[in-house]
C-alpha cells in the first residue's frame, strides 16, 4: 500500500503597496512575474490616489492602513506584505494590527517606523497634497532615478498623482510589540545593507526600529530608487525567494 502523497505547500500570497504618488500601476511588471512563479498577488491603489481627480482632503493615515489590511486579509495564506519606500509606515502600522496574518514583511528601499513617527512633520495643516515632484526635486531629496529609461520617467511622469497629505502628518500609533517577531526583508537599492547595518548598530535615528525586530534579513539590488521599474523582474525573482523562505 503506498503512502498518500504530501499535500503541496501553498505558495505566499503578496500584497504589494506602493510609495508615494503611486499606484498599483508601479508593480505591473512585478506581478506578472509573480504570476509566472506561481504566486497570487495584489497590487494596491491606496485611497485618494486613484486618479488626478481623487479627492484627497479628508483621507486620512487609517484609511491607507485599513485598505491594506483589507488585501491581507482576502488573501490565502501564507501572505507576505510589500511596501516601497513612504508606505514603509503603513505597512508597520499594517503589521501592528495583524502580527498574527503576515508570513513575512519586505521592505523595498524603505523600513518600518517606530511608535509615534510622523513622516513629514513639515506639512502645514491646510495642505492637502503633496504634488508630484520633477525627477530633479527627487534627486535631491535623495531619491535616485538610476536605471529608467526615457520612456519609463515619461510614464512615471504621466501616472503619477498628488498624494493625501492628511496621511504623512499624523504620528503612526503602534501597541503590539509582537509586530517586532515578524520576520522582516529589506531590499536596499538607495543605501547599500552594509551601510544600514553600520547606521543602524550606531543608533541613527532613520533605522532605530530596526533594532527591535527578532528576525531581519537584508538583500542588495543595485539601482534606483524604484526598483518595480528599472529592475522588476530581478525584484520579483527576489520577492519569491524571500517569501518562500519565510
Amino acid at each position: 500500500m503506498t503512502s498518500p502523497s504530501p499535500s503541496p505547500v501553498a505558495r505566499p500570497s503578496f500584497v504589494l503597496v506602493p510609495g508615494y504618488w503611486l499606484g498599483a500601476w508601479a508593480w505591473g511588471a512585478v506581478r506578472d512575474r509573480l504570476t509566472d512563479l506561481g504566486h497570487l498577488s495584489e497590487a494596491i491603489t491606496l485611497p485618494g490616489l486613484e486618479s488626478r481627480d481623487a479627492p484627497r482632503g479628508r483621507v486620512a493615515f487609517s484609511d491607507h492602513v485599513g485598505r491594506v489590511a483589507d488585501a491581507v486579509r482576502l488573501l490565502p495564506d501564507p501572505v507576505v506584505l510589500v511596501a516601497h519606500s513612504g508606505a514603509g509606515a503603513v505597512a508597520a502600522a499594517v503589521t501592528d494590527r495583524l502580527p498574527d496574518a503576515l508570513a513575512r514583511v519586505i521592505y523595498v528601499d524603505s523600513g518600518p517606523v517606530s511608535d509615534g513617527h510622523v513622516p513629514r512633520p513639515d506639512v502645514a495643516e491646510a495642505v492637502t497634497e503633496l504634488p508630484v515632484p520633477s525627477f530633479d526635486e527627487l534627486a535631491a531629496l535623495g531619491a535616485s532615478s538610476d536605471g529608467l529609461s526615457d520612456d519609463e520617467r515619461a510614464r512615471f511622469q504621466e501616472l503619477a498623482v498628488a498624494h493625501p497629505a492628511g496621511v504623512v502628518r499624523e504620528p503612526v500609533r503602534l501597541r503590539d510589540p509582537r509586530r517586532h517577531d515578524v520576520p522582516v526583508t529589506l531590499v536596499c537599492c538607495s543605501i547599500p545593507s552594509s551601510t544600514v547595518r553600520e547606521l543602524t548598530a550606531a543608533g541613527a535615528p532613520m533605522f532605530a526600529a530596526l533594532a527591535d525586530l527578532t528576525d531581519l534579513t537584508s538583500v542588495d539590488l543595485p539601482t534606483g530608487h524604484w526598483p518595480m521599474l528599472s529592475r522588476p523582474r530581478a525584484l520579483a525573482d527576489l520577492l519569491s525567494a524571500e517569501a518562500n523562505r519565510a
